[in-house]
């Protein structure tokens, strides 16, 4: 049985994924498909292997993909969607990257099929994205299993069972990135305060994020833990984590920023 996937949209996140899927070996170079309106996207793609097409019209006639996946803006999602009805009357699955763009949506256009609604985030354009998916009742176990896979290419996964955590989950990886960016410039320019050069500092703050990210994700010990081994009684740490800790600052300055952009996720949402 084919394991063909149609890929539409080869940007950023799109190519990311593509590159992911045939380094892995998930797919073979013919089992790809692209479809890409920009030239240069189509053919950075084509480059990889794939098969690419300018429009949906372009696909094989015959092409029976176990599996359709858009990676296009959110603004035009429902425009694109509709040229791939062709494809939601046999055994196709749909997958979608789009933010903000419910299941609902997708069957409005497509009817009764399986659908795939995944929320990632930008590290997943180099392998070490967070990806949360949630689907409708049509998806077999199998095709779960095959898009978990697909995803995998691109960092980690999880499932939720109910989609309106989509926007608690949009709050936390899917903007996460962004407070971590924001959080390195501060340690950067705290570190210049204090009489390190420009250069350094932003080395000594983008490194140490790196590696205490990294550790935690290898280590067996809980972050907490970590941080305990990290803190010497009334040293230099333990000085600093009082004006972090102190009153539960920053757990509570996350959980009003994480809140406040669940919100507008709702929001935006309706």
């Amino acid at each position: 049985m084919s394991m063909s996937v149609v890929l539409v949209g080869a940007g950023n996140m799109g190519y990311a994924m593509l590159e992911g899927w045939l380094k892995s070996n998930l797919l073979a170079a013919h089992e790809a498909f692209a479809v890409e309106p920009n030239a240069e996207l189509r053919a950075r793609a084509a480059r990889l292997g794939a098969t690419v097409a300018e429009t949906a019209d372009e696909l094989p006639a015959g092409l029976d993909p176990i599996i359709v996946v858009f990676a296009v803006k959110p603004q035009v999602i429902r425009d694109v969607v509709k040229g791939y009805v062709r494809f939601a009357r046999g055994r196709t699955a749909f997958l979608s990257v789009a933010a903000g763009t419910r299941i609902a949506a997708f069957e409005e256009i497509l009817g009764e099929v399986p659908i795939v609604r995944c929320m990632p985030n930008t590290p997943a354009a180099i392998g070490k994205g967070m990806m949360v998916t949630v689907t409708n009742g049509r998806v077999s176990k199998e095709t779960s299993a095959f898009v978990e896979d697909l995803l995998k290419a691109s960092g980690a996964v999880a499932n939720i069972d109910s989609e309106e955590l989509m926007d608690a989950v949009t709050a936390v990886s899917g903007s996460g990135p962004a407070y971590i960016f924001h959080f390195i410039e501060c340690l950067t320019d705290a570190a210049k305060a204090v009489g390190l050069p420009e250069d350094t500092a932003k080395l000594l703050a983008m490194q140490t994020v790196y590696g205490a990210g990294a550790l935690a994700a290898e280590s067996s010990e809980t972050p907490s833990r970590l941080r305990e081994q990290v803190t010497s009684p009334n040293g230099t740490t333990a000085a600093a984590l009082s004006v972090l800790m102190g009153g539960d600052r920053l757990k509570t300055l996350l959980t009003e920023a994480v809140e406040a952009a669940r919100k507008r996720s709702v929001e935006l949402g309706k």
